[in-house]
């Protein structure tokens, strides 16, 4: 028998080798969500389709958003019904793409049914879809498009545009965007700085939260649908579109603009923790336009009270700290289904099914949870002091907003929904229970239409889940850090497939090793090689 030469077999084994493909890194499939998006799909009366229909959802989706798989599946099943939802509002027009609030034409939208009230919220939430098209086109349309409608409502635009170029950092976008942002700050400070130029006046309808209680101590003890007014909730704002255009400015090399708006963002700083903290209520709270120095705050505890924390504006210090304390008081904010937008102990504390229909006196309001909830997750990572609140709150507030997603329909059966203002002792969606009847026991077309508030994209969920519950936060500087606020009890959980500036980003905690076979403890991996690695829940950093 003629004998191979060795040779030959060498190059046969390599060639073999060669032929055979690495096992690509695998931790989640996109099939991993696809029941739920079926669910999601079987259960819903789709009247208004737009760039993407229902029979589109799952291809979308599967394409474009990061994959989580965590032990709570009620935030869970949340977590891909609100981006089940948020896909819906993309619209394609030909300014490019937007994303609309409402699914029916609502008569105060402005161009394409856009309305930038609720923007800030778009933008946080989308920067996480894989391709930025969607949202760098939906900037592009606020910054150029839209003419007055990125200042119809309070907008924090730049501190947005910050939080997406932290995902899709894109420094020619920036350039040419910066120019832009400094041009409406300046008109903000044309038609909005207080007597004093130091603090920004509003009404409170125009922060989309009519019939307030800080607006109704304002007219006199009679509730009405918008009040100018000093508020925490617009000069947290503007504080945090100053920060961002210094940031911008940094990274294009415009030192003289940087320094000029770092120091805007640091007297709006100061004069808010002068002005608004009211020492009477340990709070921020609502000063009258026409102030004078010897103005106090308006005595009552409203929600946007801690929006100064959604941007990281008050100092580490304890005085500020106890304002947190309320936040799961029963007395304050904390009710069975969903924080209130006012403290339950004031006299003009209200659930009201009269009158208009959206109001800010005392339901539980989706946006005003996100913004608390970013707030919260700041003082968690940020701050020394912190009050009485922990993780642990975290958990519980993200989870009863996550519960909150739900709607009774005509047949009895439970599904999954979201809507406009919750009634925060029984789960009831308030504004839907009597849009429905409003006119001749039907819909109203002047106020929107047929389920206007169907699918309601007011509001932020799956930001709160990546960058806060799951914690990973991305920085301009290529830094990657996460610092999740999960129960230290959880074995495991998992974020894959975030694409950051053309990497992909994997989070996995396993305590044994057994459930995703990577190993133990906490991992970061990148392009599916380990970066960081921590025994424990804890912080990891790595900068690429």
């Amino acid at each position: 028998m003629k004998r191979i030469p060795l040779i030959i077999l060498y190059g046969l084994f390599i060639l073999l080798i060669g032929c055979k493909e690495p096992d690509p890194f695998k931790v989640l499939e996109a099939s991993y969500f696809y029941e739920y998006i079926e669910a999601f799909n079987e259960n819903d009366n789709e009247l208004y389709k737009q760039y993407l229909p229902n029979d589109s959802a799952f291809a979308f989706l599967s394409q474009n958003i990061p994959i989580i798989e965590i032990p709570d599946k009620e935030i869970e099943e949340i977590y891909y019904f609100r981006w089940w939802t948020f896909r819906k509002h993309i619209k394609q027009s030909e300014d490019g793409f937007v994303i609309t609030e409402f699914l029916p034409k609502v008569p105060w939208s402005g161009k394409h049914n856009t309305i930038n009230c609720p923007a800030g919220h778009h933008i946080y939430e989308g920067r996480w879809l894989r391709d930025p098209i969607y949202i760098a086109d939906y900037i592009d349309f606020w910054l150029n498009k839209s003419g007055d409608g990125i200042r119809k409502y309070g907008f924090w635009v730049a501190d947005a545009i910050l939080a997406f170029q932290k995902v899709h950092r894109n420094d020619s976008l920036i350039a040419s965007q910066l120019d832009l942002l400094v041009d409406n700050y300046k008109e903000w400070e044309r038609t909005r700085l207080d007597s004093n130029k130091m603090l920004f006046w509003q009404l409170d309808g125009l922060e989309g939260m009519e019939v307030s209680v800080s607006g109704r101590i304002l007219n006199g003890g009679k509730p009405i649908g918008g009040m100018e007014a000093i508020r925490p909730s617009m000069n947290s704002y503007m504080f945090g579109d100053a920060r961002a255009i210094a940031t911008l400015a940094k990274l294009t090399n415009k030192q003289s603009l940087a320094q000029d708006f770092d120091a805007k963002a640091q007297l709006i700083k100061q004069e808010i923790q002068q002005r608004l903290w009211n020492e009477e209520l340990d709070f921020f709270t609502v000063l009258p336009r026409a102030y004078s120095e010897a103005s106090k705050p308006i005595n009552v505890r409203e929600l946007i009270g801690y929006t100064p924390w959604y941007f990281n504006l008050p100092d580490d210090r304890i005085n500020y700290s106890i304002a947190w304390n309320k936040l799961m008081d029963t007395r304050g904010f904390y009710a069975p289904y969903g924080l209130t937008v006012c403290e339950r102990s004031h006299p003009f504390f209200e659930i009201n099914y009269t009158g208009h229909e959206c109001q800010w006196n005392g339901p539980s309001w989706p946006y005003a949870t996100t913004q608390t909830l970013k707030g919260l997750s700041n003082l968690l990572n940020n701050y020394s002091h912190q009050g009485n609140v922990s993780k642990e709150d975290y958990y519980q507030l993200l989870l009863q907003y996550a519960k909150s997603h739900v709607i009774i329909d005509e047949d009895g059966k439970q599904q999954k929904w979201i809507d406009e203002n919750l009634n925060p002792f029984t789960g009831d969606w308030i504004s839907r229970t009597r849009l429905k009847i409003w006119e001749n026991g039907t819909w109203s077309q002047a106020k929107g239409g047929e389920e206007r508030g169907k699918d309601y994209n007011h509001s932020g969920f799956c930001d709160l889940v990546i960058a806060d519950f799951l914690g990973l936060k991305l920085g301009l500087d290529n830094s990657i850090e996460v610092n999740a606020l999960v129960p230290e009890t959880w074995d495991w959980f998992c974020l894959d497939k975030v694409n950051y500036r053309g990497r992909e980003l994997t989070v996995i905690w396993d305590r044994t090793g057994k459930k995703y076979q990577k190993g133990k403890g906490l991992m970061l991996y990148i392009d599916g090689e380990l970066k960081a690695k921590a025994l424990h829940i804890e912080q990891l950093k790595y900068s690429l």
